[in-house]
């Protein structure tokens, strides 16, 4: 399996946005429900169709992000915010150092080991953090709720961005409702959690006229800190993942579907069930084969993912709930805190806040 391409169950939300419609649509609901649940449970991972996201909305997506990355470097990094954490506007590239998990990376079979160096570098990749939703009104975290960057030279920035997030957003808000189904708790167990959080369309952008060399790491080794991560297609593949058993495999997201990874707010709120998923994007021979021919045709060497980050709210606090808190040693391991102090924390352990580059911070 080390390597194999994950062959994911497509969850169809079109059952689950039809549920009300007639009896035969609640039942398969209820299936893919289950379904989501036990993908979480195994890969930390699920692939879902969504009708209201088109490939149309992802490629005016990817069309813009690929001009604006197409900028000289002096210009895009007006839009730096380094002192609201890079969590609005761009990250530089060698700035996101992934946290050590060598221990871990050492523990894998040859074949399963990760691409990633021991200890970790930055990564060459950036990115670009835009804000979704409706912020809360009094937060005791205004860092991870700041007003959004809007790049000059791009009027459509704003309705390109909120149209395609939007979209995103919707769709992982529901497998959040349909995970807390699959799981047997309320239905908002999840979803009321994530109302006025610090959601983020995050568009990764890792440029393959310099970095497109086979075996170039992108993004090391790492999970993410968020609740929900959802993923259009990317027009570039190099995207590996690890199983619950340490497999490692690549991952293709079939046309017309999303990919969803699980994150530590995730894991946290589960008390371990769902555990975040390990992954990194690396340059293999498929994605050298995609930039050969984007050369060819002319067409820009920027890979861009077309990712969003969903969130708890930065308010809200982090613990096992229901059945999950009974689970031995879940409360020890998953001590309660505020969702914002969580995200704190890991932003420091990625070197993108205070306490990071050689500070001391306890992990989550």
């Amino acid at each position: 399996m080390s390597s194999d391409t994950l062959d994911l169950p497509v969850i169809e939300l079109s059952h689950w946005l039809h549920r009300a419609d007639s009896e035969e649509e609640a039942k398969a609901a209820v299936v893919q429900a289950k379904a989501v649940a036990d993908s979480l449970y195994k890969y930390g991972l699920l692939c879902v169709r969504d009708p209201r996201a088109s490939q149309e909305d992802n490629d005016t997506f990817l069309d813009m992000l690929e001009r604006y990355f197409e900028q000289p470097d002096d210009v895009k990094m007006v839009d730096v915010r380094k002192e609201q954490h890079y969590q609005v506007g761009v990250t530089p590239s060698f700035t996101e150092l992934p946290r050590d998990h060598c221990d871990r990376m050492r523990a894998f079979k040859e074949a399963d080991k990760p691409l990633s160096l021991c200890p970790p570098e930055k990564d060459p990749k950036m990115r670009f953090f835009w804000r979704l939703g409706e912020r809360p009104v009094d937060t005791a975290f205004p860092e991870l709720n700041a007003p959004p960057v809007l790049p000059a030279g791009f009027p459509e920035w704003e309705k390109v961005m909120n149209t395609w997030g939007s979209k995103l957003l919707d769709a992982v808000q529901d497998v959040a409702e349909m995970a807390a189904v699959g799981f047997d708790l309320p239905a908002d167990t999840f979803r009321k959690r994530m109302v006025n959080a610090p959601h983020l369309l995050a568009p990764t952008a890792s440029n393959f006229y310099k970095h497109g060399a086979k075996g170039t790491v992108l993004a090391g080794f790492h999970s993410d800190l968020n609740a929900l991560t959802i993923h259009g297609r990317s027009r570039y593949p190099g995207l590996y993942v690890w199983t619950r058993e340490g497999a490692k495999v690549a991952v293709k997201i079939p046309a017309g579907c999303l990919l969803v990874q699980a994150g530590k707010q995730m894991e946290y709120i589960t008390g371990g069930h769902v555990l975040a998923g390990f992954h990194e994007v690396v340059v293999n021979d498929a994605t050298v084969a995609a930039i050969d021919a984007a050369r060819a045709a002319g067409r820009s060497l920027w890979r861009i993912s077309s990712t969003c980050f969903a969130h708890f709210a930065s308010d809200v606090t982090l613990e096992p709930v229901g059945y999950f808190a009974e689970a031995e040693g879940a409360k020890e391991k998953y001590p309660p805190m505020a969702v914002g102090e969580q995200v704190a924390r890991e932003l420091a352990l990625i070197n993108l806040a205070a306490g990071g580059s050689g500070d001391t911070i306890a992990a989550v």
